[in-house]
């Protein structure tokens, strides 16, 4: 019988983690931005979106097709149509196969009393179930990783060039000339940094080299593996009292775009209607190939620490960069005003108080480990958080479709309402747990 010290043990090549998501709520875009009046219909208490094929050829059969194209190309609502042809109960209308013309995981519940216009879907999987990509994931950790890079920038001997205070030299280079951002040229001006960053490597295994050099070969994220997680199905658990919680619960809202004048007094700017899950709770798994990692050497044969070498040090990567956008969110809500006398763009009053939005940033550690999807905004996909504070204003102006004065950058914040237009929530938060 062999002592402890004498036994072999097979290195860890591959760590794996199932992780739960938690969020209050959260929206993640599809391909497509935003959907016609014909591609959803709104009852009192839900928003449904049809299956497209099955409609048309109930309509057919009920020999209302031509009214369904005509009212498509006039980009008109189908309500009245629905009720003529399919009566009352619409929502539950089959067609001749028995296929459901309105299925239940394409439908979400109504918080808004406004009329929904160009709503915006949440992405579904193939089975029509809303979800959350591993690429969102993975590209929001992508980014804490460049920031958590640039902010020990000595520690990780990032080259001169790359470093914090070059780039803000040449943006303040390009910004003095008049030059525009366009969304091209955005995406043009970052690739360099994020190719030295993450892929300014050679692989190896010793002496000998693996693969072929080149951009996505060479990025040391291929050795992070991020699974879609699993589907976001709506569920109901009575708590100890025997109350119902609803998690994973499929809604529209209506979502303010709101700034503030010179004096931070708020100042009401869009609508948008969008699809959300509130309450989210799910799981993916990250996996991290220590092995391959290890094959990564930089191009310049120098020694530089690697920012992770386990789930957990990613993890902390994105608990410090989702501190330093809570950090900037708690100042800017701190400073804007309530404005009870704000009018939206129909004219109609509207109280913007940001009380409760205040009392969400309140904590002065934050809560969440990072923030994914739509609103995140510059803050939480690029580095623009380790810039002086007036050239991120600068680089706000200039990228706005419109010309604002200063005292507008950052331009917007997005925050959800409930039916009475009551601002409850901030979306795109999220917490992780280790199971």
């Amino acid at each position: 019988m062999f002592a402890d010290e004498n036994i072999l043990h097979k290195p860890e090549v591959y760590e794996s983690k199932q992780i739960q998501i938690t969020s209050p709520i959260l929206h993640i875009g599809s391909a497509v931005s935003k959907l016609n009046p014909f591609e959803y219909v709104a009852d009192s208490k839900r928003v449904y979106l049809p299956n497209q094929e099955a409609l048309a050829r109930a309509f057919k059969e009920q020999g209302r097709l031509n009214e369904y194209i005509r009212r498509i190309e006039e980009q008109e609502d189908l309500s009245s149509l629905l009720e003529v042809t399919f009566g009352d109960d619409w929502q539950n209308a089959k067609n001749s196969n028995g296929e459901a013309i309105f299925p239940k995981n394409t439908s979400s519940l109504r918080w808004t009393e406004q009329k929904i216009t160009e709503l915006r879907p949440m992405i579904r999987n193939g089975f029509g179930q809303l979800y959350i990509p591993g690429s969102s994931i993975k590209g929001a950790i992508r980014t804490a990783i460049a920031y958590h890079l640039l902010k020990y920038e000595e520690k990780y001997q990032v080259a001169e060039i790359n470093r914090v205070s070059e780039i803000e030299r040449g943006l303040r280079e390009r910004l003095e000339t008049g030059f525009k951002f366009s969304e091209k040229e955005k995406k043009s001006l970052s690739k360099p940094l994020m190719k030295s960053l993450f892929s300014d490597f050679i692989l190896s295994d010793g002496d000998n080299p693996i693969g072929k050099i080149g951009d996505a070969n060479t990025d040391f994220m291929r050795a992070i593996h991020i699974t879609d997680t699993q589907p976001l199905l709506e569920k109901k658990i009575a708590d100890k009292q025997g109350r119902n919680r609803f998690f994973n619960l499929p809604i529209v809202a209506e979502v303010i775009v709101s700034s503030h004048f010179s004096d931070w007094k708020a100042k009401y700017k869009a609508p948008i209607y969008a699809e959300m899950v509130k309450n989210v709770q799910t799981q993916f798994t990250i996996s991290l190939d220590k092995k391959m990692l290890s094959w990564f050497k930089h191009t310049q044969g120098i020694d530089i620490p690697f920012p992770f070498n386990n789930i957990d040090d990613i993890l902390k990567i994105c608990q410090e960069f989702a501190q330093d956008q809570w950090d900037e969110e708690y100042n800017y809500w701190q400073s804007v005003q309530n404005n009870p006398y704000a009018k939206d763009t129909n004219r109609q009053p509207i109280n913007l108080d940001f009380n409760t939005i205040r009392d969400f940033y309140e904590p002065e550690k934050c809560p969440y480990n990072l923030r994914i999807g739509w609103a995140s905004g510059m803050n939480g996909t690029t580095v623009n958080l380790l810039f002086d504070e007036e050239l991120r204003k600068d680089i706000r102006d200039n990228c706005s479709s419109r010309n604002a004065p200063g005292f507008e950058a950052p331009k917007s914040r997005r925050v959800v309402t409930i039916s009475s237009r009551e601002i409850k929530f901030i979306p795109g938060w999220i917490k992780f747990k280790v199971l």
